[in-house]
């Protein structure tokens, strides 16, 4: 009995948490280093600024910290997940380039002459 409570509570914070995802509302802590100051940053560091000269004109704007300068390491994160996220992206891209040729060569085992494929159904994305 206390299994099938368990599971049907497991069940109602599942379907919680799908409902407000479907609402765009996330849970956990806000980020530290906002889209905002991160074109900030990207924009500063093009014409030759440091991370350290910039690090002092940025102010968080939620949480904890609220008011405070980021630290220069978050800062340094956030610059490693936004190169990581433009390589991702171009990977994906080359990945569905290097896929319709492949279906162009008639190269791909298994996919029957005529078939619709995936790729060509799909838009790309943001």
């Amino acid at each position: 009995m206390a299994e099938t409570e368990r599971e049907n509570i497991r069940e109602s914070t599942l379907e919680g948490l799908d409902a407000a995802a479907r609402k765009g509302k996330h849970g956990g802590r806000p980020p530290v280093i906002t889209d905002d100051m991160l074109h900030t940053v990207l924009r500063r560091r093009a014409n030759g600024e440091t991370v350290e000269q910039i690090q002092p004109d940025l102010i968080i704007p939620t949480g904890k910290r609220k008011g405070q300068n980021p630290s220069l390491s978050s800062i340094y994160r956030a610059l490693a997940e936004h190169e990581k996220q433009q390589a991702y992206a171009g990977a994906v891209d080359q990945a569905h380039a290097d896929f319709a040729a492949l279906q162009r060569a008639g190269s791909i085992p298994g996919q029957m002459a005529g078939s619709v494929s995936i790729a060509e159904n799909t838009s790309p994305g943001p």
